[in-house]
Parts: structure tokens; sequence; C-alpha cells
């Protein structure tokens, strides 16, 4: 490493270092003034010790982190939160960022990151409107991408912006996500059990998103529903979905939704519901 060499070398020079020498022999700069010579080896050592830091932060957070679907934030020494993403695999993408070779490239307010969190997740849906509700919340000075979505950004076939219940696989093997988006942009997710032990509570949640008053629909929550309405339009294409315009009220729901819950297909075919 150019720390090591660098180090080296001032020993054997013992109290008088040649650091025009060190500058043209090591950091591969010639001719540099001896003021000059002297101030960028101290920045090269200053830049390595943060490296070095650096690289012991990311094989802690790695090494805890698990290789699984999920929504994280890395986060400097004050628990300020630098930066949000998604992963398929967490302890893949967390070593992605903390690769040497990516050292040059990281941005300085990378370098800063101290510690990581994280939230497993069950479907690439869920982890989309995780990290954007994640990125709304917290602000990270590095994520470029900070308001909700534009739907005239996106792609999305006119019939498949209307209201939906999607329902998909939960981290919990006992439970599925019902996450439910608005053509307004609106949406919620819910946890909910495949026994339908608390599905009367959750359908009743749903008529509300859908079909309360005009007051708790319009309530401030960031409009992520583009996200599903795009997801929806290319890899969610075979997702299980519901039209809650196509029941009668909460019971015709509950009874629909319990009906999918109970079917072995879930999630290994498209079952047609819209």
């Amino acid at each position: 490493m150019l720390r090591d060499a660098l180090i080296a070398r001032l020993h054997e020079m013992g109290d008088s270092p040649d650091y025009q020498r060190l500058a043209s022999d090591v950091l591969g700069i010639r001719g540099a003034p001896p003021d000059l010579a002297r101030k960028l080896v101290s920045q090269a050592l200053v830049v390595e010790d943060r490296r070095e830091v650096w690289r012991r932060v990311g094989e802690s957070i790695c090494r805890d982190a698990p290789a699984a679907p999920g929504v994280y934030v890395l986060k400097d020494a004050d628990g300020r939160p630098l930066y949000v993403g998604k992963a398929v695999n967490l302890r893949r993408r967390l070593r992605a960022h903390f690769a040497e070779r990516r050292w040059r490239a990281t941005k300085s307010a990378m370098t800063r990151a101290a510690d990581a969190e994280w939230r497993e997740v069950g479907s690439e849906l869920e982890a989309l409107l995780g990290e954007a509700a994640l990125i709304d919340e917290l602000q990270p000075e590095v994520n470029v991408q900070i308001a909700a979505p534009d739907l005239r950004a996106r792609a999305i076939p006119p019939s498949l912006i209307r209201d939906v219940i999607v329902v998909l696989p939960s981290i919990e093997d006992d439970s599925v996500e019902l996450i439910a988006a608005r053509a307004d942009g609106g949406w919620m997710i819910q946890r909910t059990r495949k026994s339908g032990a608390d599905l009367a509570v959750h359908t009743q949640r749903l008529m509300k998103f859908f079909f309360g008053t005009r007051a708790f629909r319009s309530a401030r929550v960031v409009r992520l529903a583009p996200l599903v309405f795009s997801w929806l339009a290319r890899r969610g294409a075979e997702a299980t979905r519901l039209d809650p315009h196509h029941v009668a009220g909460a019971r015709e729901l509950r009874a629909r939704l319990a009906a999918l819950l109970r079917d072995d297909r879930l999630f290994r075919e498209r079952l047609e519901q819209c």
C-alpha cells in the first residue's frame, strides 16, 4: 500500500527525510519544490489513513450484513445519513461500496461512512418503495434523486395507472405484503398473515385508503405509486393483483384476498384477479 511504502521510506531516512525524493519515488511527482513535496507527502499520508479507516469500516459492515434483499442506510460517525440504497443481496452490494478499486472514485462524503443499518424485504417492489420512502424522509446528502417519482417521466401504459392492490411475498414466511397504489400517487403497504387472522382489519384499512374522505386521501405522504405502476409494467408484469373497484365492499375484498392466500400457486404464477 502507498501508506506503508511512505512510512517505510520515512523510517529509512531518519530525522532528515528527503521529501522531494519521496514525492518522486513513491508518489511519482518529480521536480516538486521542497515545501510542496513535504505537503504532498503529508496529504498522501492523511488520505491513506482515511482509506485504512474506510477499509476497516467496510469490513465490519459487510461481515454483519445478510446475503438477502433489503434497503440500507450508510451513516457517518454522528449517525447522519449519507446514502440510502437497495439491494438484491445486501452483503454483496455493501462489499461493492467498500471495494478497494472504488476508493479513488468514492465521493468525499462517502469516505466518512462509519456505520450502516438495513432492513430485509421480501420483494423487489418493497425494496424500491422502501428506498424511495427513506430518501424522502432522511434526505441523505449523497443521493442524487431525492424528489418523488414523476409519472410524466416514466413510460407507463395508461391502462396500468389505476388503483391497484399488489400481493407480494413477505420477509416473514407466514405473511404476505399488500401494496396498495392509487392513480393519484398515494400508496401504502400492509403485512398480513396468510392464515387470514388479521385480514378483516387490513381490508378495512384498504377500503379507507381507496374510498375514504378527501381529507384522508390527501394527507401528506410522498407519492410513490408511480414506482408501483412502473414495476408492474416491467419486471412485475406477472404479479398477483386486485382491482379494488371490482369488489362491492370490505367483506368481498376480504373474501377475495382470503381465497388468494389459500391458493398454493400464489407467487408461482399470475392469478388473474384484475
